[in-house]
């Protein structure tokens, strides 16, 4: 799954360095040179990132009129700063600013924290179907069970236990086609008579948090 951004610019050269860099980040590119279009397509479908050249005529007013929208949340949004613009103070809504003409280097550096970011929202939610055998280690019982969907924050199991099956567990996984086994505190937040359950995940160790979240992210892009 490819990610998105609109570049509001008129500056073909500059452009041409962001698609390149947008591109090895496999993020695609949508090129539009007025603001109103901006808008228009802001309104209608869901942009993964919003990168703006402060030197378009009538930017300055757009990205005001941005704070307002209802889909900022959504998208970190990226300044392109010129000499004209130097001494304007970018908007409260601007995650990266940097200044033109562009640095290969520097813009390397900031879209892809742009692009971490997004992953980071995407991931925050987004369930992986998988279909694993786990370990579930409860009140001193070891339970065989399987994990339907997997997020970073937490997991669909199935096994056998009922409605009453709560509180903390000890689960021990391996992710399908890696090695790596993770052994994590989680808590039953719920579950039902046909023995399924959801739990989420607790004081997860970062190094196992990481390796997670970049198996996530690997299947996120094959999807």
């Amino acid at each position: 799954m490819t990610l998105s951004s609109i570049v509001l610019s008129r500056d073909s050269q500059e452009i041409s360095v962001l698609e390149c860099i947008l591109g090895g980040l496999h993020i695609g590119v949508d090129v539009e040179a007025e603001p109103g279009r901006v808008c228009a397509k802001l309104s209608k479908s869901r942009v993964d990132a919003l990168i703006v050249d402060s030197e378009v005529e009538g930017s300055w007013q757009f990205l005001q009129d941005f704070q307002n929208l209802k889909t900022q949340d959504s998208v970190p949004l990226v300044i392109l700063n010129g000499p004209r613009n130097a001494m304007s103070p970018p908007p409260e809504s601007a995650s990266f600013l940097f200044q033109k003409p562009i640095s290969v280097e520097q813009a390397v550096h900031i879209l892809s924290s742009a692009r971490n970011m997004i992953l980071e929202r995407r991931l925050h939610y987004h369930r992986v179907s998988v279909d694993t055998q786990i370990s579930l280690s409860a009140e001193d019982k070891k339970v065989p069970a399987r994990m339907i969907n997997l997020s970073q924050g937490g997991a669909r199991i199935k096994g056998d236990f009922d409605q009453e099956f709560r509180g903390n567990i000890q689960m021990a996984f391996k992710l399908p086609q890696t090695s790596k086994e993770f052994v994590l505190r989680a808590n039953v937040a719920w579950a039902d008579r046909n023995g399924n359950a959801g739990v989420q995940f607790v004081d997860v160790p970062r190094p196992a948090y990481r390796n997670l979240q970049l198996w996530l992210q690997k299947q996120y892009f094959i999807q």
